[in-house]
Parts: structure tokens; C-alpha cells; sequence
């Protein structure tokens, strides 16, 4: 089980467990605002409501140039697992610029890409295969990216990041 925390502005910041949710809770650092009906913890002082979403008591202060790494695994969920050349399904990466002449692991970079493509297109850039991209590849962005795990939301999340974007 997975809770949500929020800052004091009702701005989504993490995804903790229900553990270290209700250590927050218990210690007076957050406050339940949604549980889970029929599954209380029960401790050796007494019977608490599993947390979904709590809230913090103090205000914590998003940084708004949160960087979000580059990973593998989050260029193919920003292409849904779709090939920048051809759109069909997409396994691996490719750098538009390839390594061996200076291209950078960077989102700008980086596209997702089927194998057919990517053998094909070897250290070649696309210009020199006459091909193009079919979109223009850019860091992500938006709460999904932000708070990590998110992609996988309980129903009871929803209109708490439904706020956030």
C-alpha cells in the first residue's frame, strides 16, 4: 500500500508507504486527509486508519527547476513505447546524434526506437538517411514526472493531482 504526500499547498510531492505515512502522522508532521475504509493498522496503542493521502503540516517548498534524470525507461514512457522514425513499437533507444560523433544523453537527444530502425540507422544521423522524426524530443514535464511512481495512482489520488496540474 502506497500514500500520497502533499505540502501544506496541496501540491503533490512524494509516494511513501503507509508505514512511513503513518510515522509522519503520528509524529504531528501530517494529517490524514483520505484512508482506506476497512483496513486499519492496528498497533499497541490502538487502531489507526490506513493513510491514502496525507498532508503536511508545515509548508515545503517545491523547486520549480526539479530536473527529471534521463533514463532509459522514462524516454520510452515519454515516446510511449513508440519508434521516433517509423511509429511502430518501440524497445530500445537511439540517440538522434549518435555518442560516437559528440551526441549527449539529454532528453533533446534521446528517442525511443524500434530495433529495425535503430540497427538500420547505426552511428548515422537521421539527416543522412533522409529520415525524420516524427516529433520533436523534449524533456518532460508535469506532476506525473515529478513525483515518481505516480503513473500507478489510486483512485483516491485523483482529485489531489487533479489540482496539481
Amino acid at each position: 500500500m502506497r500514500t500520497l504526500v502533499l505540502n501544506a499547498g496541496y501540491e503533490p510531492l512524494a509516494i511513501v508507504s503507509f508505514k512511513r505515512a503513518l510515522v509522519l502522522v503520528m509524529n504531528d508532521k501530517a494529517t490524514v486527509i483520505e484512508h482506506i475504509e476497512d483496513d486499519p493498522v492496528w498497533g499497541s496503542h490502538g487502531v489507526y486508519d490506513r493513510p491514502a493521502v496525507i498532508v503536511l503540516s508545515r509548508y515545503v517548498r517545491i523547486p520549480i527547476s526539479r530536473r527529471v534524470p534521463v533514463t532509459r525507461r522514462g524516454v520510452l514512457r515519454r515516446d510511449n513505447h513508440r519508434c521516433g522514425y517509423c511509429g511502430k513499437a518501440a524497445s530500445t533507444i537511439d540517440h538522434v546524434m549518435p555518442r560516437s560523433r559528440g551526441g549527449a544523453d539529454s532528453w533533446e537527444n534521446l528517442v525511443a526506437c524500434c530495433l529495425r530502425c535503430n540497427n538500420t540507422k547505426s552511428d548515422r544521423t537521421p539527416q543522412e538517411m533522409r529520415w525524420e522524426l516524427r516529433f520533436a524530443p523534449r524533456p518532460p514535464h508535469g506532476t506525473a514526472w515529478t513525483v515518481r511512481g505516480i503513473e500507478r495512482s489510486d483512485p483516491r489520488w485523483e482529485p489531489y493531482l487533479a489540482l496539481a496540474a
